[in-house]
């Protein structure tokens, strides 16, 4: 079992191979002067299982070419399993089209890391459960609740003063699995998208006078949704607001939205690496999901059960 990394996130490569006890596969990902990727793998890898560990996160679209790369760059070294380790799939959103003449950018992208030659691919929260289906390889989706509960647990508490809250309605499945893991009760915010990036609070679904409101999602983006949720909270009376999300995109002016807002926290893994705003916000704070991707990069390549990870 070897992993290699592009230039994604190296700390959570760094902290997955500390995990494992492994060191990081040499290698070099760099640019030409016109910024054309190049990629030169500096050991043997022939008959290796190799795990490329790279985010699809800002800047998108360098990243995943580094990634198509590295898959061929394996592939044509002989490489004997390559599983591409994507914590955040970038295009995860255009899973569908939203109107006519429009892409489903999700499929295309699953089908361009196929055709390079990933065998299988491990990610973690994708925004469609249906997405898995795009790839005509083995896929797992890992979830971040056995990394988010203990920590909401060890800060909040758990039981009836804990309400889990969705921000909108698709994401009450997610909701209702940290509830139940809690024992919290759950609400969910009911919103009209007027259009892209922009979003308007209507109401409250369910009681949360007086708890401690947790809000749960898989992407914050330009958090404009969280920070309008968290207002409408406090108006119906919430003791306080915390958000929990997995992958923090963070956009544009996010962080300076979610440090005017009422939130009193926002906490996301560490699927994307962190910025310098980020970093020195009072209000925004990281937890690691490298075990959680290192164990199961581990059970992949000993042919053992993934989905025990969740049981």
């Amino acid at each position: 079992m070897k992993v290699l990394t592009g230039n994604s996130n190296l700390p959570l490569a760094e902290a997955v191979t500390d995990y494992l006890k492994l060191s990081l596969t040499k290698a070099s990902v760099r640019r030409f002067s016109d910024q054309e990727v190049f990629v030169e793998i500096d050991e043997n890898v022939r008959g290796e299982d190799l795990f490329i560990v790279q985010s699809t996160s800002f800047p998108t679209n360098d990243h995943l070419m580094e990634l198509l790369v590295c898959i061929d760059a394996l592939r044509r070294a002989s490489a004997k399993r390559i599983t591409a380790v994507i914590p955040y799939f970038g295009y995860a959103r255009q899973d569908r089209k939203p109107g006519p003449r429009t892409p489903i950018s999700a499929k295309l992208v699953a089908n361009m890391i196929t055709t390079a030659g990933a065998d299988r691919v491990l990610t973690l929260d994708l925004h469609a459960g249906q997405i898995q289906g795009f790839f005509d390889i083995p896929t797992d989706n890992l979830f971040s609740a056995p990394i988010m509960v203990p920590d909401i647990a060890e800060h909040y508490g758990r039981g009836n003063q804990i309400t889990i809250v969705s921000p909108d309605v698709g994401g009450v499945v997610r909701a209702r699995a940290f509830a139940k893991r809690l024992d919290a009760n759950l609400a969910i915010v009911d919103k009209r998208r007027e259009k892209a990036g922009v979003s308007e609070v209507m109401h409250i679904i369910g009681e949360v006078e007086g708890q401690t409101c947790i809000l749960v999602d898989d992407i914050v983006d330009s958090a404009g949704t969280l920070c309008n949720a968290a207002a409408a909270l406090m108006e119906h009376g919430a003791k306080s607001v915390t958000g929990y999300v997995t992958h923090g995109v963070l956009s544009g002016g996010a962080i300076a939205r979610i440090n005017a807002s009422a939130l009193i926290e926002m906490v996301t893994t560490d699927s994307i690496l962190a910025t310098e705003a980020f970093k020195v916000s009072s209000k925004m704070r990281q937890i690691t999901i490298a075990p959680l991707i290192g164990e199961a990069m581990h059970r992949i390549s000993t042919e053992t059960s993934v989905s025990s990870l969740f049981d």
